[in-house]
């Protein structure tokens, strides 16, 4: 059985690159598998990783490589699989990439996602000696599949390889991320498909959530709502967003039309039957396997009344420039 260490507290490349360093790398390097591996987020690093192997048709049949993810989000691709890979899991060292108030006894979710071009393989979640189907070979609609794991958890993810007469070219790839628990999911060890429910997603923010959401969102926003579309793959309304200004984002997601605008979308719960509506929202929330979901999302002027009032109180978890 061979064995890789990917993005581990000091990554054993010759490399020591997890430290608390605001840099961003990229790294590509070849080795004797058939698998592409790309991870980012390790603690406080951003990193960028990619591993281009040789063709899994080399691989013996029956064979188990093992390969250890010891970063918060990635992405893997197999070419030509056969056999199978045993992922391995280690989220425990990166509760402190979740955010404000998450520690180590905090519960999160590790939730996994096909490629559209996904094939050749089935995915499994390995738990407790049990294997539980993720990703089937004949994939449908590309949900996101999720489950719960606490600290000192060593969950695996199972990739085994689907024989097939033929050698046409076959690619199982997916992404994965780990997430803070939110309080609508379940907190068991059971897999579930996202949206789990729009119970959360659709319930307003008080005044505490609020001012909590500009602090520890992926990105924050202020603009007007132009139009709402449907994604009937996700059971997602798009918001399309005009920003007058973007105040915080983790990646490029609001891009400027040469005026004094940006222009993005952020998706929420269909159920939650978000409309076309006049005036200046706030809009916050997190990215999913690229894609932004909303949060809280106040009328601007309601986030000022709040903002200002906790302001003159020294209740303020964190500042924002509102002039």
């Amino acid at each position: 059985m061979q064995l890789i260490t990917i993005c581990a507290l000091s990554v054993s490349l010759s490399l020591s690159l997890c430290l608390s360093l605001s840099v961003c790398l990229s790294l590509s390097v070849s080795l004797s598998l058939s698998l592409s591996v790309s991870l980012s987020l390790c603690l406080s690093l951003c990193l960028s990783l990619s591993l281009s192997l040789s063709s899994g048709l080399s691989q013996l049949q029956g064979s188990v490589e093992q390969v250890f993810l010891r970063c918060a989000e990635g992405s893997v691709e197999w070419l030509y699989p056969s056999g199978a890979l045993r992922l391995s899991l280690s989220p425990r060292p990166l509760w402190a990439g979740l955010g404000p108030g998450v520690s180590s006894n905090t519960p999160a979710s590790v939730c996994v996602k096909a490629e559209p071009h996904w094939g050749g393989a089935q995915l499994y979640l390995e738990q407790d000696g049990v294997l539980e189907l993720l990703i089937g070979d004949a994939l449908g609609h590309t949900h996101t599949r999720c489950f719960s794991v606490t600290s000192g958890e060593r969950p695996a993810l199972f990739l085994q390889a689907t024989p097939h007469q033929d050698i046409s070219r076959r690619i199982a790839a997916f992404r994965y991320e780990l997430r803070g628990e939110r309080s609508e999911q379940p907190n068991d060890n059971s897999v579930h498909t996202e949206p789990v429910s729009s119970e959360g997603a659709c319930r307003p923010c008080n005044d505490t959530e609020m001012l909590m959401a500009v602090c520890t969102s992926d990105f924050v926003v202020r603009g007007n709502i132009r139009a709402v579309d449907t994604d009937a793959d996700l059971q997602a309304a798009v918001i399309k967003v005009s920003a007058t200004r973007v105040y915080r984002q983790k990646f490029a997601l609001f891009s400027s039309n040469g005026r004094l605008t940006h222009s993005g979308a952020i998706r929420t719960p269909l159920s939650c039957g978000v409309r076309t509506g006049s005036g200046s929202f706030l809009f916050t929330g997190h990215i999913h396997f690229g894609e932004a979901w909303l949060g809280c999302a106040p009328r601007y002027k309601d986030f000022l009344r709040v903002y200002e009032q906790a302001k003159q109180e020294l209740q303020i978890p964190c500042t924002l420039d509102t002039h």
